[in-house]
């Protein structure tokens, strides 16, 4: 498993070539050619403790500014741009590529700028809160390595791990964005007459996924607390059969809860939500066998398993469970289901190039 000292190493890895462009980057020199590639947390950042010139979106509207500073599309960037590619999520890889094809005077990525200048460029929180988990963890970590069923979980693991404690995508470069193939591996053992859960359907796009490739499927459960999301589902779903639209949160207990509604599919349970919505259990709501969980829940994933303990120790279904959202969501969401079902195979899979999207599965003997 990765060493938390693999992150302590990274300034010492740096290239010469790198060095050179960070210096020049952050000279009297770079004035004119600083440019953040992507507007997101990341280059919101850079652009408070540096002043850059301009933010690189191809998606927005002409003469747009953010932050106080224009953002362009890559056909404007001049050939003495230096570029930083702040796109740490989804696609950094691809981003990379991107760059490059600009063919500028240079491009470095968010990691080199914070290995290269650790005083001043604050660590993406991905990077810190796994830093911090792995050194008072270390054990659950490895635990959990060892008790993953097999060797392509292990690698995941490692290269998850290994970009979360340096911001180094170079480890990603084996992984795509793959959102249609989340939750749908063969070693789940789908098949006919399937009971599936979805908890946090957004506006369908899962459960029209599992529709399309389990056609002979029983029944889904569609739990999704945002009357818009929930909305758009059944819209996207009208052709689906068998589908129960239900606007509740899953939690551990039946409640009402803050949520926040501004972040679209990233939306969540928060105690600054904008709104109050209705919470229950799994276990309360559904009386009848499941045979398939999945969860995205924004980081409120084991709330929600503690609600559903019943289902899990009875009915023995397999699970699909995001556990990105933090670092600990990795061997406390393994604890828990372990510790109701011994039995369970456990699997880890990523769907994006980045840090996010990543699945652990249960499946049963």
């Amino acid at each position: 498993m990765i060493n938390p000292a693999s992150m302590l190493n990274m300034q010492n890895k740096l290239s010469p070539q790198v060095k050179r462009l960070v210096d020049i980057f952050m000279s009297p020199d770079g004035i004119g050619r600083r440019y953040l590639f992507g507007r997101n947390e990341h280059s919101e950042a850079l652009a408070k403790v540096i002043d850059i010139d301009c933010f690189i979106d191809d998606y927005t509207e002409e003469g747009a500014f953010w932050n106080g500073k224009p953002v362009v599309n890559s056909r404007e960037v001049p050939r003495q741009a230096i570029i930083v590619n702040c796109s740490m999520c989804n696609m950094p890889v691809t981003a990379s590529q991107r760059i490059l094809k600009l063919a500028t005077f240079g491009s470095l990525s968010y990691a080199d700028l914070y290995h290269a200048l650790p005083d001043l460029i604050p660590l993406p929180n991905f990077v810190a809160t796994t830093l911090s988990d792995i050194k008072k963890n270390k054990e659950k970590w490895t635990t959990l390595s060892a008790a993953l069923y097999d060797d392509e979980s292990r690698q995941v693991l490692d290269d998850i791990l290994s970009y979360r404690l340096t911001g180094d995508y170079t480890s990603m470069s084996r992984y795509s964005f793959c959102p249609k193939d989340q939750y749908f591996e063969d070693f789940t053992g789908l098949g006919s007459h399937d009971v599936f859960v979805d908890a946090g359907g957004f506006d369908g796009d899962t459960t029209e996924e599992f529709c399309k490739r389990y056609p002979e499927y029983q029944k889904v459960y569609l739990f999704e607390p945002s009357s818009d999301n929930l909305e758009k589902a059944k819209i996207r779903l009208k052709g689906c059969r068998d589908v129960d639209f239900i606007q509740f949160g899953l939690s551990d207990a039946e409640e009402k809860l803050w949520f926040n509604a501004d972040g679209g599919s990233a939306s969540c349970i928060s105690s600054s939500g904008s709104y109050q919505i209705d919470v229950t259990t799994l276990d309360r709501y559904i009386n009848s066998k499941v045979t398939f969980i999945k969860m995205d829940l924004e980081g409120w994933e084991l709330k929600a398993l503690q609600g559903a303990k019943r289902h899990i120790v009875e009915d023995k279904p397999a699970l699909a469970i995001a556990v990105y959202h933090y670092p600990s969501d990795f061997w406390r969401i393994f604890n828990y289901v372990k510790n109701l079902l011994q039995d369970y195979k456990v699997f880890l899979r990523h769907y994006t190039e980045g840090w996010s999207e990543t699945i652990m599965y249960f499946v049963p003997q």
